[in-house]
């Protein structure tokens, strides 16, 4: 999906992806990763999502992307936050104690911008990619990434033939594609959602799995 799909979601409060809580197993499985205090964590696609203040609260500095200012000034404005707002480059960055949004294309992003980062989580930009655009994500963040990050990735799994994405189904198998030959990857926590997710129900999806993944940066 291109920016501008998101940013018309946005626009249109098309918003059920965005989550009112912190997502648990954010909270279950990123003390596994064992960072160092103060670590940096990169956020890709992170609209206003409560896991950054989560993040934040465990003092982690904090790197979030996202393409749609709307979100982001939203984001800032629902944790009572007051940014201070520069230009770098492309993108528009807003920043306030440990969280720091940068306004843009992801794909804009350089290993310069992301030096100091040495986690990731991903909670919903995989899963908001149609295939090539999800190779195209992992081979970005393996440019940008270096040896040694950490990371936390979320993804769902069901039959696509059922139901048209976003968010898309990736598979286990998907996973090892993508991230194999460049990461450590080990399954954390899988699932069964199907009975807490109604709108997938009545779309007659009849299966829908949650996987968790540690990642490792090779």
């Amino acid at each position: 999906m291109e920016s501008e799909f998101w940013r018309e979601r946005w626009a249109r409060n098309q918003i059920g992806f965005h989550l009112p809580e912190v997502n648990p197993y954010l909270q279950r499985h990123w003390p596994q990763l064992a960072l160092a205090e103060g670590a940096k964590v990169l956020v890709p696609l992170c609209g206003k999502s409560l896991d950054l203040m989560w993040l934040a609260s465990r003092g982690h500095r904090v790197l979030g992307v996202e393409s749609s200012e709307q979100a982001v000034e939203a984001f800032f404005s629902e944790q009572s936050l007051a940014p201070r707002i520069t230009q770098r480059g492309v993108f528009k960055v807003y920043q306030a104690d440990l969280i720091e949004v940068w306004c843009g294309d992801f794909f804009a992003l350089d290993a310069e911008a992301v030096a100091g980062c040495t986690a990731l989580y991903d909670r919903a930009a995989l899963i908001a990619l149609p295939p090539l655009m999800r190779a195209q994500y992992a081979e970005h963040l393996n440019r940008v990434l270096r040896p040694g990050c950490q990371g936390l990735l979320i993804t769902l799994d069901y039959d696509q033939t059922q139901k048209a994405g976003p968010p898309f189904a990736v598979t286990d198998e998907e996973v090892k594609v993508l991230f194999g030959a460049d990461w450590v990857l080990k399954v954390l926590e899988e699932q069964d959602i199907l009975g807490e997710s109604w709108k997938f129900v009545q779309d007659g999806v009849t299966r829908l799995e949650e996987r968790g993944y540690q990642l490792t940066r090779c």
